[in-house]
């Protein structure tokens, strides 16, 4: 086993309660976060009369292919738990809360009790005032302890703009409770001067598993007190854990559990999550610990009106003369722009942080042409701006002075943006869970609101505005994460090494497979067993080994040449896709072009430039087997779960034309090859099943490189990935094999539980692969069906009849599914998959 991507030594070395509900007949206001003003939803215009002006117009009403209309629903609520002190309901009631939600109360119930419980209720149901209840409790008796600090709390949040907006609400929730409440921000934007108070006096600290990481865990010391202290940890939004980003947390969690115990506390774990199917099964897997489920929402829901919207095809043509739909970023700006012109309060979610940067500019140049007053009422928002200027925009957002944003997944969790009376997501965000995320963050305030998909042109989007059911009628995805990944546990056992020796008493506490990876590291020198302990043996941080979004190094800062200012940063893993020489850059609205990559020193120098075209980064890639964990037949082929290596290079980009996306030329490029040890799933198919199916030699490159396409695009639907998460290599014969073959591998080290996950839902995904080619109306392939954005060929050779009669026959001797969430995903996909 090589690990190869951590740093060098790692690298070498590894390889129910009772509650009294009082129903209301009507739908009332959100009730836990009464800090805006509310309006007035008669004031409002209906969601459907805002989607009927959107949708008037020349051939705008053939673009939405289905409306799903979610009714209002009535709230219920229930009586204050008699163990919630009465301060707290009287400072709760002082924000225009009689009562509590049925579900606020059954959650607060059992924290009291001491158990660890996850709230799964929908978005503005106030999970927020669930788990404040019992912690704002603690920390009041605790302002009362004769000696000592009294009790503490940890908040955990995903993004430093959530952590913010929480802060602010509990301050304005507890003034009237005064010094007993003392909540701070810790996070990287946290000035020096100011954390030393934090960690002396604060009791309810806000953070993120990032600074716990790489902040408070390794300097536990200076945190004795707080941890000795800790009556509960709230992590928010914990569907956001996933992936190797979940897997880490888990191991961050772990790590912060054991330091608790070590001063003598044992604190409850209270997680909230919107979106989360299997909450239970999820947060004890990120935990570690049993944890209660609550997820029957008594919160009262306004109407909701969603769209699904497909752009029209244009007179363009693009690779091998493929027909070409308008891009759903310059639809998306036409929507933003209609949607401010009426007064709308809208978000417009984009995936990429370039695509938010140009709808912003996009809608700001057609806004001048209607009224210049309405230009500086739109903006952009994304990772990578500076504390001050999120700050700025987040402030803007919440008074009102912005009608319209363009935001990226930064603003898609639980920051509270009321009074919003649309969203617009501009391309399906990879799950059904940042679906509702991102629709759920409009009618916050109590009244109706709209939601539009805007499908781009790839297969997974065509298919869904087409297949609403995959959609509508299923559940959100079970989260993916897998705290035993070797990759992951590797650094994770170093740092808490480093933190206190561990001993074989630690093993049970981090997992299975801990035993094994500690021998390696041990082997390694880089853990050095002494009488009945592992110590850390290196004179540099252990928790600097890893990163926990698995960015795989330190970020790339983007600095303007001519002046030296700094004007963001970039993933190291993105850059060399994304900064890369001739790049094209936005940042709040204004274009750069990147004039040099310094990949040892982590630069990137741009320059201001206003260029009529986007670029987009092509790679090449070859995949190796080095190890086969499973497989089974598929008539006389075979599919197979296993470790492969990776390589991949970037090699050029595409410069494409600004709103039509056509291509203007391809410029190389000469940057180092990357290698990935990861996990895979793949099939193979034997002379009998081509024969079968016809595919003759001449075209059995292009159907398998066409498979390969759309079911790479279609596996979103069946795991919490990304399309950008996976990637896949297709071989008409590969050297390990021997048969032609076709890959499809998670994008991170040691893989992320996506390929394991399509191999238990292999016969419903590639159902589903040969139904959205088969489906489209294209003759020979188009982005909608088998083409790629990001194929380092060029989408050479592609073959869609070949791919659909290769996968028809491939499919008739697949087995019925078996393992962890098959049932669910083979819920009708046999005819309709989805």
């Amino acid at each position: 086993m090589a690990f190869n991507h951590l740093p060098a030594g790692v690298h070498d070395a590894l390889a129910p309660l009772s509650v009294k509900p009082v129903t209301h007949s009507v739908p009332m206001a959100k009730n836990h976060r009464p800090d805006h003003p509310q309006p007035d939803p008669a004031s409002r215009p209906s969601p459907e009369a805002v989607l009927h002006r959107l949708a008037s117009g020349p051939s705008r009403s053939a673009r939405i292919t289905h409306t799903e209309h979610l009714p209002p629903r009535a709230g219920r609520h229930a009586v204050w738990p008699d163990r919630i002190r009465s301060e707290v309901i009287a400072a709760v009631q002082a924000r225009g809360i009689e009562h509590p939600w049925a579900h606020q109360a059954l959650a607060a119930e059992h924290a009291l009790d001491g158990d660890s419980v996850v709230v799964a209720t929908g978005t503005a149901s106030g999970k927020s005032l669930a788990y404040l209840m019992p912690v704002l409790s603690a920390l009041l008796d605790g302002s009362e302890a004769p000696n000592g600090r009294g009790a503490t709390a940890l908040y955990l949040s995903p993004t430093k703009a959530l952590a913010a907006d929480q802060c602010r609400a509990v301050r304005e929730l507890a003034a009237p409770l005064g010094n007993a409440v003392r909540p701070a921000v810790y996070d990287g934007d946290t000035p020096f001067e100011e954390r030393e108070w934090v960690r002396q006096y604060a009791n309810y600290v806000l953070t993120n598993p990032d600074m716990l990481h790489r902040g408070i865990l390794p300097s536990h010391a200076r945190w004795a007190s707080f941890l000795k202290s800790l009556k509960y940890v709230v992590i928010d939004e914990c569907h956001t854990y996933r992936g190797v980003f979940g897997s880490h947390v888990a191991q961050v969690l772990r790590r912060l559990r054991r330091l608790c115990a070590r001063y003598g506390a044992s604190p409850v774990f209270l997680l909230a999550s919107a979106t989360a199917a299997e909450p239970s099964v999820a947060a004890r897997r990120l935990t570690g610990l049993p944890v209660v489920e609550v997820a029957d929402d008594a919160s009262p829901r306004g109407e909701l009106v969603f769209a699904l919207w497909e752009p029209p095809l244009t007179e363009l043509h693009g690779e091998k003369g493929a027909p070409v739909r308008r891009t759903a970023t310059a639809e998306t700006a036409d929507l933003l722009t209609d949607l401010t012109v009426q007064g709308v309060r809208s978000v417009a979610f984009v995936r990429s942080r370039r695509g938010a940067e140009l709808i912003s500019v996009i809608a700001q140049e057609r806004l001048a042409e209607v009224d210049r007053s309405l230009v500086r009422r739109v903006a952009a928002y994304r990772g990578g701006y500076l504390p001050e200027e999120r700050r700025a925009l987040e402030r803007a957002l919440h008074s009102g002075e912005l009608l319209g944003l363009a935001a990226t997944t930064a603003l898609e969790l639980g920051v509270d943006v009321s009074g919003l009376d649309a969203v617009v997501i501009a391309g399906y965000p990879g799950t059904r869970a940042s679906l509702w995320q991102q629709a759920g963050r409009a009618g916050r305030s109590g009244q109706g609101a709209l939601a539009v998909l805007v499908a781009r042109d790839d297969p997974l989007d065509t298919y869904l505005v087409h297949h609403p059911e995959a959609l509508f009628d299923r559940p959100v995805e079970s989260t993916v994460l897998d705290p035993d990944n070797p990759y992951v546990l590797a650094p994770h056992l170093c740092a808490a090494a480093a933190e206190i020796p561990l001993t074989e008493a630690d093993l049970e506490l981090f997992g299975p497979v801990s035993a094994d990876v500690l021998t390696q590291l041990e082997a390694a020198k880089l853990l050095r067993r002494r009488t009945r302990a592992w110590h850390w043996t290196r004179r540099e941080r252990a928790a600097d080994l890893t990163d926990i979004r698995g960015t795989g190094g330190p970020p790339v800062q983007i600095v303007e040449e001519g002046t030296g200012r700094l004007l963001g940063t970039v993933d190291a893993e993105a850059a060399h896709s994304a900064v890369h020489e001739g790049a094209v850059h936005l940042h709040q609205g204004r274009t750069y072009l990147v004039r040099s990559l310094d990949l040892k020193d982590s630069v990137a120098l741009v320059e201001r430039a206003d260029p009529p075209y986007s670029t987009a980064a092509r790679d090449t890639t070859s995949i190796a087997v080095l190890e086969t964990d499973t497989e089974i037949p598929w008539g006389s082929g075979r599919l197979c779960l296993g470790s492969v290596e990776v390589t991949n290079q970037v090699v050029s980009f595409l410069r494409r034309r600004l709103i039509t996306g056509e291509v203007m030329g391809e410029t190389k490029l000469d940057l180092p090859p990357r290698t990935l040890r990861t996990r895979a799933v793949w099939w193979t198919v034997t002379e009998d099943q081509l024969d079968e199916a016809r595919i003759n030699p001449e075209i059995l490159g292009g159907a398998l490189h066409a498979a390969e396409h759309a079911s790479i695009g279609m596996l979103p639907l069946f795991a919490t990935c990304d399309r950008w998460d996976i990637g896949g290599v297709s071989v008409p014969l590969h050297p390990d094999t021997l048969l032609p073959t076709v890959f499809v591998y998670d994008g991170h080290p040691g893989g992320a539980g996506f390929a394991e996950r399509a191999f238990h839902t292999a016969r419903s995904w590639l159902t589903a692969t040969r139904e959205a080619i088969a489906s489209c109306e294209c003759e020979a392939g188009c982005p909608s069906c088998v083409q790629s954005p990001k194929c380092g060929n060029g989408n050479e050779p592609l073959h869609k009849r070949g791919a659909v009669r290769l996968l028809t026959t491939l499919l008739r001797g697949a087995p019925e599914e078996s393992g962890p969430g098959a049932d669910a995903a083979d819920a009708g996909a046999s005819e309709e998959p989805g």
